[in-house]
C-alpha cells in the first residue's frame, strides 16, 4: 500500500454512523482537506472504515482514539492509512503502523514526550489538548528541538487555527465544531461543503 501524506487539516468525526460520515466525504469533494478521522468509540467504527476507503480511495481515511495494538490492528487491517491516539504509544504499536506503511501520530504534551514519540518511530506528534499550551508552545519547542511535525488538537476552531499555523505548527485536527450540527445530522452535502470551504481559506491566508 502506497502511503499517503496528510494534509494540513483533518476533520475528526467522533460517535456518527456511516450515512454520516460519507456525507460529510461527499461535501470534501473539491475542497483542500482531504483527511478524514473516524474515531474507535464510533459506532461500527471499523465498518465505516472499510467502506470509505472502498468507495472513495483518493480520501484519507483513518482511526482516531486509538489507545491499544489490537485497536490499531483492527484499525489497519479495515484499510486505515493514519492511526491517531489521544495518548503516547508504545514501541509495538507504532512500529505496527511503520510495518504496515500507515501514518502513526501518537499525542504528547510536553517536550521530553514529543521527543520520545518521534525516537520511537511517529510520523506526526499530536499535541493535545492543544488550546492548553497555547498556539506559542508550538514556536517554543521547536526553538531547540528543531522543525518538527506536530499536530494541534483539542478545541482547534475557525478562530484560533490561523494562531497555531502561524507558530509553527504543520497539521491541525478539528472536529464537528466546523460544522453546524445540523448539517451533519440532515446530511446536508453543500452546506457541509460550504464550511469546509471556508475553513480551508482561512488556513490558507
Amino acid at each position: 500500500m502506497e502511503i499517503k501524506a496528510l494534509s494540513t487539516v483533518t476533520i475528526i468525526l467522533r460517535g456518527f454512523e456511516l450515512d454520516k460520515v460519507e456525507a460529510v466525504v461527499q461535501a470534501m469533494e473539491n475542497t483542500e482537506i482531504k483527511n478524514i478521522e473516524v474515531t474507535t468509540n464510533s459506532p461500527n467504527y471499523l465498518n465505516t472504515i472499510s467502506e470509505i476507503k472502498n468507495k472513495y480511495p483518493h480520501i484519507n481515511i483513518g482511526a482516531g482514539t486509538v489507545t491499544t495494538y489490537d485497536q490499531a490492528a483492527k484499525s489497519i487491517d479495515a484499510g486505515a492509512s493514519f492511526i491517531l491516539s489521544p495518548i503516547m504509544l508504545s514501541k509495538d504499536i507504532i512500529k505496527l503502523c511503520n510495518d504496515n506503511n500507515v501514518i502513526c501520530v501518537p499525542a504528547a504534551m510536553t517536550p521530553s514526550e514529543i521527543n520520545q514519540m518521534f525516537d520511537f518511530g511517529a510520523d506526526i506528534v499530536k499535541v493535545f489538548p492543544a488550546t492548553t499550551v497555547g498556539p506559542k508552545f508550538f514556536k517554543d519547542v521547536q526553538a531547540p528541538l528543531g522543525k518538527l511535525n506536530l499536530m494541534a488538537v483539542g478545541d482547534v476552531n475557525i478562530n484560533n487555527a490561523k494562531q497555531f499555523l502561524d507558530s509553527g505548527c504543520k497539521y491541525l485536527g478539528i472536529g464537528t465544531g466546523m460544522f453546524n450540527k445540523k448539517d451533519i445530522e440532515t446530511k446536508d452535502i453543500e452546506k457541509m461543503r460550504e464550511s469546509i470551504k471556508d475553513f480551508s481559506k482561512l488556513t490558507e491566508e
